[in-house]
């Protein structure tokens, strides 16, 4: 895959973040006549071939928006030979897998993969980063761009996890899925009012109609199925840490030796939010260090 990386100075950020003390670092790389910034913490000296974390914003979001949201994950990385990296999508928006989304990224039809090529590409030649280690977690349109790496790209991300996300319905389907197992993480809200937990259609707004997505049942069992796991998966109820938030959670896990392990946390009232009971990002960097150990 050809790219070129360029900084460019107009967003070049060196951004002081003092919980971290690190500095935030903007670049870009040139796909296909598109230069696709991304965000990132100076790494400390003591990573020695880490493993790398994308963190995909959610529709009409940014990568720096997700440094926010992701602050307690950055911070455990940083402990656990991880790098974090924030990609923007291309005007707010990712070309993901749902047919109908009516975003400039899905209908100049910007090709993500060349994208994600090139970051992984780039953090490898920069800092060694482990390139069978390539994880994504993604919120909302991120959880979808999450699902488009897992079904296009098994081979480049060991596994992903997507917040408050569907997969769209067959009819809404925009990607050619290989059809290989990879481990999953789905953490969605039964209350949720535009991503439906039982499926249907996702609206954005008047003029942002997404289409339809499948029931967080169907998305659990498309996974569960690819894996080849046979039967109900194993139940348990997680602390209410939060007992006034009116949430809690169940997670539902599939996992037996030798196959992708594939998780459901169902936020029994939770919205298209997060959860107070839990940190979601670390609940997602936790599952994916458990892949590589």
């Amino acid at each position: 895959m050809n790219y070129r990386t360029c900084v460019l100075p107009s967003v070049l950020s060196l951004l002081l973040v003092s919980s971290l003390n690190a500095q935030v670092l903007t670049d870009s790389v040139l796909v296909e006549g598109h230069y696709r910034p991304f965000h990132y913490s100076t790494p400390p000296l003591a990573l020695r071939k880490p493993s790398l974390v994308f963190v995909l914003h959610g529709s009409n979001g940014s990568g720096l928006d997700m440094m926010k949201a992701a602050a307690r994950m950055e911070q455990q990385a940083r402990t656990e030979n991880t790098l974090i990296v924030y990609p923007n999508g291309y005007k707010r928006y990712w070309n993901e897998c749902r047919k109908a989304s009516p975003a400039a990224a899905n209908k100049e039809n910007l090709n993500e993969q060349a994208f994600f090529e090139a970051m992984i590409g780039y953090f490898n030649k920069r800092f060694g980063a482990n390139t069978n280690q390539v994880f994504a977690v993604g919120t909302s349109g991120g959880g979808h761009m999450a699902y488009k790496l897992a079904l296009t790209m098994p081979d480049r991300f060991r596994a992903i996890t997507a917040i408050i996300a569907n997969l769209p319905d067959t009819t809404n389907m925009d990607c050619v899925p290989t059809g290989k197992p990879v481990p999953v993480m789905i953490i969605n809200g039964t209350d949720d009012d535009v991503n439906p937990y039982n499926g249907g259609l996702v609206n954005l707004g008047p003029t942002m109609n997404m289409g339809e997505v499948r029931s967080t049942a169907r998305t659990l069992a498309y996974w569960a199925d690819l894996a080849r796991y046979r039967g109900q998966p194993r139940r348990e109820n997680l602390p209410d840490v939060d007992p006034n938030d009116g949430r809690t959670i169940e997670r539902y896990t599939y996992r037996e030796l030798g196959k992708p392990e594939v998780v459901l946390l169902k936020v029994i009232g939770g919205k298209h939010d997060y959860p107070n009971d839990l940190d979601v990002h670390v609940e997602a960097l936790r599952f994916f260090i458990r892949q590589i150990r």
